[in-house]
């Protein structure tokens, strides 16, 4: 299966009880993750978090299921259309 290119943007709305699941989560597919970005937002009292991801979009879905199994979680991603290209293709 050809990998995709993407982002998927958390919101971690309960950060004292989510976060700790949140990263064990994270670690698992970090394999996926080509950079993380997180932020906690004091003003609403949440933490937000930008992954962009190259993976399969199996990978992806089940990085993002898993993720949105967690209460006080919320999840959104978005691919690129086109395959990445494989790594060999550009010398």
């Amino acid at each position: 299966m050809e990998k995709r290119l993407g982002f998927v943007g958390i919101i971690v709305e309960d950060r004292q009880s989510a976060a700790p699941t949140v990263n064990a989560v994270l670690s698992e597919f970090g394999a996926c993750i080509v950079a993380r970005t997180g932020l906690p937002y004091e003003r609403r009292g949440c933490g937000v978090i930008t992954l962009i991801v190259d993976a399969t979009t199996d990978e992806i879905g089940a990085l993002t299921g898993r993720l949105g199994q967690i209460s006080g979680v919320s999840v959104k991603s978005a691919l690129a259309k086109v395959a990445a290209p494989h790594p060999a293709a550009n010398p």
